[in-house]
């Protein structure tokens, strides 16, 4: 059973997540691979948003192409929310497997979905949503956050994370990093995931 966990992250919160998510595969699969979306913004642009710090740091990480999708069976995406909503950069590439969706390529695979949002309720859920949508048009098998990870029914500390899956707050100035609660989360939802597809695929 072979694992893609794929990214876009502005700040460095998903990308916190996305390793907590390989985490969780790793007990289950060594066979486990972590990616970036491409990226559609300059340099310039970057600048402007005080984000090129944080995608230099992650140059060494690979991008994902649309292709290799198809030779994975569990795939995992993770977002920043823009106005409860997937930011431009995974739309673009959601928006781009369309070749894969007419041969049926991703039907059958295990999918899930993280996120991270400003404020507690940035529309966590709501872009995790809006990317199952793309995945059970592909014909997958989408895995959420049980409730068996009691963390997210938490109430002594504000947390993200829901049962449509794993998600961080990073406050309106992206000062706070993901919480020890959160990257649990994560781990859980990566594990959970992964147990899954090998029941399928092995």
């Amino acid at each position: 059973m072979k694992a893609l966990v794929m990214f876009y992250s502005t700040y460095g919160h998903t990308w916190q997540i996305a390793e907590a998510v390989k985490e969780g595969i790793h007990e289950v699969t060594q066979d486990v691979t972590l990616k970036r979306i491409p990226e559609l913004l300059s340099d310039s642009v970057l600048k402007a948003l005080r984000a090129l710090e944080f995608q230099k740091k992650m140059e060494h990480i690979p991008v994902v192409s649309m292709e290799e999708l198809a030779d994975y069976d569990l795939l995992f995406f993770g977002s920043p929310t823009r106005f409860g909503n997937m930011i431009g950069q995974m739309r673009m590439f959601l928006d781009s497997t369309g070749p894969l969706w007419s041969k049926n390529a991703l039907t059958g695979k295990v999918g899930s979905c993280f996120t991270s949002s400003g404020t507690q309720h940035g529309g966590q859920e709501s872009t995790i949503l809006s990317m199952y949508n793309t995945l059970i048009h592909h014909g997958m098998i989408v895995v959420g956050l049980p409730y068996s990870f009691t963390g997210q029914s938490r109430m002594d500390e504000i947390t993200g994370c829901s049962p449509y899956g794993t998600s961080t707050i990073s406050g309106p100035s992206g000062e706070r990093m993901p919480s020890e609660n959160e990257l649990n989360g994560a781990r859980f939802q990566g594990k959970f995931a992964a147990r899954i597809a090998k029941r399928i695929f092995e």
